[in-house]
């Protein structure tokens, strides 16, 4: 039975609706919880969960994204909307759920789930990978596998399909059980169970069991028996069972593997015979994920020889999308592996959030294996690339020609990648953002190598679901309705400009702060609307503040007079510095007789917000003068309110006093280093996440005899002798002097390889002695393993000045889950 479309009737239905407000006839086929997200607003039905955000605080967004159906849990939204379809339930998570059980359930569909801690999305994209010539496959987006996520992939199920592959992630107990009725898995996956969410367990074993809950109804269980150490035969679930193993007797009992030019030979012994296949990957992960598609073929019957020449041609998956700089002042948004509709809906939203640039340009290949007409697909992209208001297409593969009449907007064909690069001269990309996505086959790495900037070697990744999620991190312990101003001085501390800027405002932040008018600017060309205050604003820059729309920092009465002598309109918004503490700039309380008669005597001028900064909001020893200094600012502000005429916005919390000093919110905060992972008031930074990563590459490898010296002063000298590596980083790149001589260390293949001798201008020396180490491998600065604090610790510095004193000449590449 086909479930599609449902009538917003039925659908209320479904949902035992408390009250359903019916203005007019929708029928619903795609599920929304994210108001920004809309891809068919007229079919779309909007859920208002209270997550991290209320999210009906959100129908007004959907309502301008054309959304007229929604589901809400607050009658006082019931008649917001005079055109809207309402329906109002207990929990709309819950209801959100319910749906996607009811859609699962109108479907008799052989489905595959996947579960563990580490892995799951690997092996799900790999499993569609290897089974996609004998099924119709409806897949998890990306790694959807949340409460909310996978409710959502279930929904997209439909008469065309023939297998489902579903993830499924968890974090507590009581979790897995809806998630398992909402899949309903006839096939059980279980991958490495590593230390991912154990805070959310007693015990290892009861995580384990929690998880396994997802097969409790499957005919057949996926898994290796060093995942279930502690259970006992009768604790595993499945009808039957198909184990795979390193270390023991199994169904599939690696022998072992031998890697062979950056792949990896496994031979098996299997049904008493040994047999072997070709893992096209060295790394461990790989390798272990590999395995456990090679037990799932056999286990769904495949020959050995079919899997072996199946796994042989598996590729690796990106799971990020990559905005780099591309030629002629291009940007560039890489996802050249994969094309599908939902992952295309998901880089179409990304393009969308850049703004530094006027115009969107779509490389896009053929899509395949969707059981869709051509002319329903290919219209279905039309509609969605007009929605997401791509301006320009370039469709490459036979079928998207084809159907060229489709596209409204500016548009070029062609038949295959060789006939693009073949006429790439002549195609003129400028000033654009350009979107390339592309199924496998098309080989669009070759595209974005000749729309890319060449990369230097050195690179810092910026994970911008990392900032997302510490911005969230934060925003989960503010009281309702206060605000948040996000610190970007400095290149967001080092991180970018508009590419910060733009996820910022896509994640509704309500001001941002930069140090000087030139850092304003950068961001308005950027694309950036909303407020910007400028911290140190000189007056020969007032005429391109009031040009951008920018905010001074007003900080003493003499840059406050000669701002109202020089600014021409009247209410122009100004921030006032107090001095509470800090002694750097502001103004205190004998100044405020002489700021109050300035602002009452002009009308050029409105106060937008009165603030201070904390200076030891992160030590406890400095917890009582936090406390003064709070008392003392509140006092200040209650002067100045009490003689103007208008509210404003009071702030005086930074990163750690949100997190250790709740009382301090006030009605905004101010959230700076803690965005890029990093809160002095944090034990471990706990609960917030690595954002950036800064890497290098090994230049050429020497071996050294013993008592040599290495580098300027014949500082470096290994006594014994060894192999030192040169990589392609220095003291002009940001990495410090000061780390010479065995002070710091990166990581290589995982291991710390100390320096050896005085940092160089443009690279230094490692020891790597005892290491397999070639020309062109990887050499991690930081990371989540080595971290920025850490660097700092060995230095006598704080992490700021390391994030910071990264070179502009480094590239920047920013990674979009």
């Amino acid at each position: 039975m086909n479930g599609f479309p449902y009538t917003i009737s039925h659908i209320a239905e479904i949902l035992d609706a408390k009250s359903f407000h019916q203005k007019q006839d929708a029928l619903i086929s795609k599920l929304v919880t994210d108001s920004r997200i809309v891809i068919d607003p007229e079919h779309s039905l909007f859920f208002a969960l209270n997550a991290k955000r209320d999210g009906h605080t959100y129908l007004k967004d959907a309502y301008t994204n054309g959304v007229r159906n929604f589901v809400i849990s607050d009658d006082r939204y019931l008649n917001a909307f005079s055109d809207a379809n309402i329906i109002l339930v207990t929990d709309v998570l819950k209801a959100l759920q319910h749906l996607s059980k009811y859609h699962r359930q109108q479907y008799n569909l052989k489905v595959l789930g996947i579960t563990g801690s580490n892995g799951k999305t690997i092996v799900k994209e790999w499993l569609y990978q290897l089974l996609a010539a004998d099924f119709n496959i409806v897949r998890s987006p990306k790694s959807f596998n949340s409460q909310i996520g996978v409710p959502l992939s279930v929904w997209e199920i439909s008469d065309s399909h023939t297998l489902g592959i579903f993830e499924a992630g968890i974090s507590k107990v009581e979790e897995m059980e809806l998630l398992a009725d909402i899949i309903r898995p006839g096939i059980g996956v279980l991958t490495n169970l590593g230390e991912a969410h154990a805070e959310g367990f007693a015990s290892q074993k009861e995580k384990l069991l929690e998880k396994l809950k997802l097969f409790k109804d499957a005919e057949l269980f996926i898994y290796s028996p060093e995942y279930t150490l502690g259970l006992n035969a009768g604790e595993l679930p499945g009808k039957s069972k198909f184990s795979w193993s390193l270390k023991e007797k199994a169904d599939l009992q690696v022998l072992f593997t031998e890697p062979i030019d950056g792949k990896n030979y496994i031979r098996a012994s299997y049904k008493g015979t040994e047999i072997e296949c070709l893992i096209p990957f060295s790394d461990k992960a790989a390798v272990e994920n590999g395995i456990i598609c090679w037990a799932t073929l056999l286990a769904l019957g495949y020959t050995p020889e079919e899997a072996d020449t199946r796994l042989e041609k598996l590729t690796r998956v990106s799971m990020r999308l990559e905005l780099k700089n591309g030629i002629n002042q291009c940007s560039v948004i890489d996802d050249s592996y994969s094309a599908d509709i939902s992952s295309l809906a998901i880089a179409l939203d990304f393009l969308n959030l850049q703004n530094q640039h006027p115009k969107r340009t779509v490389i896009l290949s053929d899509i395949s294996e969707t059981g869709k007409s051509d002319e329903v697909l290919y219209a279905e992209i039309a509609a969605l690339l007009k929605q997401k208001n791509a301006d320009r297409l370039i469709g490459i593969g036979p079928h998207i020609s084809a159907s060229a009449e489709l596209f409204e907007m500016e548009n070029t064909f062609f038949e295959s990648t060789e006939a693009f690069i073949e006429h790439f001269p002549a195609l003129h990309f400028n000033s654009e953002t350009i979107l390339i996505k592309g199924a496998r086959r098309f080989e669009f790495e070759r595209i974005s190598k000749l729309i890319a900037q060449k990369v230097h070697d050195t690179v810092m990744e910026i994970d911008l679901n990392a900032l997302a999620g510490n911005l969230q991190f934060y925003r989960a312990k503010l009281r309702p309705g206060v605000k948040i101003m996000a610190m970007v001085k400095a290149f967001s501390y080092g991180s970018g400009s508009f590419e910060i800027a733009n996820l910022l405002q896509y994640h509704k932040v309500d001001y941002l702060a930069v140090a000087y008018t030139d850092e304003g600017i950068a961001l308005r060309k950027g694309g950036i609307k909303m407020p910007i205050m400028v911290m140190s604003p000189e007056p020969s820059a007032f005429d391109a503040i009031v040009r951008y729309k920018l905010e001074p920092e007003i900080y003493n009465a003499d840059i406050l007079r000669r701002f109202i002598d020089f600014v021409k309109e009247d209410h122009y918004p100004v921030h006032l510095k107090m001095d509470t503490g800090m002694h750097r700039l502001g103004f205190e309380e004998p100044d405020l007789p002489e700021l109050l008669n300035l602002l009452k005597g002009t009308d050029r001028v409105k106060v937008a917000s009165v603030f201070s900064h904390l200076v030891g909001s992160e030590e406890g020893l400095h917890d009582e003068f936090t406390r003064h200094q709070v008392a003392r600012f509140k006092a200040m502000a209650d002067v100045i309110g009490a003689e103007l005429n208008y509210p404003f916005i009071r702030h005086i919390s930074n990163t750690s006093g949100v997190s250790r000093h709740p009382e301090a919110q006030l009605d905004m905060v101010r959230i700076g280093i803690g965005l890029y992972g990093f809160d002095g008031g944090l034990k471990g930074n706990a609960g917030l996440q690595t954002v950036a990563v800064l890497k290098t590459t090994v230049t050429q490898v020497k071996q050294i005899k013993p008592n040599e010296t290495v580098g300027y002063g014949r500082k470096g000298l290994l006594p014994g002798g060894g192999t030192i590596a040169t990589v392609k980083i220095g003291y002009a790149d940001g990495y410090s002097r000061a780390f010479g001589n065995g002070v710091g260390a990166m990581l290589v293949h995982g291991k710390k390889a100390p320096t050896v001798g005085v940092i160089c201008m443009d690279m230094c020396m490692l020891d790597v002695t005892g290491m397999d180490v070639k020309t062109g491998d990887e050499a991690i600065v930081f990371n989540d393993q080595l971290s920025i604090a850490e660097l700092a610790r060995q230095i006598g510095t704080i992490p700021y000045e390391i994030l910071t004193n990264v070179s502009q000449r480094v590239k920047r590449v920013y990674f979009y889950e």
